[in-house]
């Protein structure tokens, strides 16, 4: 089945209406796996709501945000929010990968940036009260920096309109390009993060052939090595039918490059036409891969199904610092 792609009509900085052609959710397609078993009892996450979910929920619509929590489906949006943690995703919601396992749009965004989004985000961080926000984006392979500077801007807004709350920059890969890193990191956020994702097998697999193993490792090893006193982070997403032989070479690949903070999580399916579920893995053994963690040095492990790289990182980084 061929990618369906549908026109959607953005508005530039100079007031133009551009029409772009994006593919919703990602670009899936049709599978001959059979849909996902039944969920296990310990995949299952509480319905959001409570009176702070609520509000933060009619600010973003209202100011116009984008937050990965919606964007990407994820099962946590509840509990973050209520506690008050944020993952907002900058320079839109059309990325130009197409990774399998994720279900953002794709599409190309034809270079367009909307210069007042730092000051626009600032304002909202500052007025919703919360005490940590991740800041993260689509890949945006159509920019010469791949977004960096837009990147530093928004967190340097923040921090000017917002000075209490701690930043962690979940950024894209920039395509290894190490100037670009620099340019995020010189922008000061309390944590570096880029996401390893999967094991080296299955990277081709799962991730965009744009994106590498080694590629996110040497992100990794660069920001650590630029800038020693900021905090580095990664996440294994698990379930995808890798061997513990695997996820124990990705976390030691991933402590070698002087990663800080850990995250692993069980994999889910966004839609029947994403990658299936190879393995729930139970609660027990995210236990054992948490105290291998530990083990291999890092400074905080966060392990369990329904753990995501963002997944109250306000909780994370406070254990970290304080290890």
């Amino acid at each position: 089945m061929k990618p369906k792609f549908e026109t959607v009509e953005l508005l530039s900085p100079t007031g133009e209406v551009v029409e772009l052609k994006v593919v919703k959710r990602g670009l899936a397609q049709a599978r001959p796996e059979p849909v996902d078993r039944n969920k296990p009892a310990w995949i299952k996450a509480p319905l959001p709501t409570g009176p702070r979910y609520q509000a933060l929920k009619a600010m973003v619509r209202e100011l116009r945000l984008h937050t990965v929590c919606q964007e990407a489906l994820c099962p946590n949006i509840g509990e973050c929010w209520t506690h008050g943690t944020l993952t907002v995703m900058i320079l839109g919601d059309i990325c130009t990968r197409a990774c399998k396992f994720c279900a953002v749009h794709t599409g190309n965004p034809k270079g367009l940036v909307d210069p007042e989004e730092p000051r626009r985000v600032a304002e909202a961080i500052a007025r919703m009260g919360v005490r940590y926000v991740v800041l993260t984006s689509v890949d945006r392979d159509d920019l010469p920096d791949g977004g960096a500077s837009h990147f530093a801007a928004t967190i340097r807004a923040i921090k000017e309109r917002a000075p209490g709350v701690l930043v962690e920059a979940l950024t894209p890969d920039f395509q290894g390009d190490l100037k670009a890193v620099e340019t995020v990191l010189a922008a000061n956020p309390e944590v570096y993060a880029q996401n390893l994702e999967t094991v080296r097998r299955l990277t081709p697999k799962v991730r965009d052939p744009r994106a590498g193993y080694e590629q996110t490792l040497k992100v990794l090893a660069h920001a650590k090595k630029v800038r020693p006193d900021i905090l580095t982070k990664s996440s294994l997403m698990l379930g995808l039918g890798e061997t513990e032989e695997e996820i124990l070479e990705a976390m030691r690949d991933l402590s070698a490059a002087g990663v800080d903070i850990l995250t692993l999580g069980q994999y889910l399916r966004p839609t029947p036409a994403h990658l299936p579920v190879a393995r729930y893995v139970p609660p027990e053994d995210f236990k054992r891969y948490e105290a291998w963690g530990y083990e291999l040095g890092f400074r905080e492990v966060f392990a369990g199904p329904l753990v995501r790289s963002s997944y109250r990182a306000d909780r994370v980084f406070l254990e970290a610092t304080q290890r």
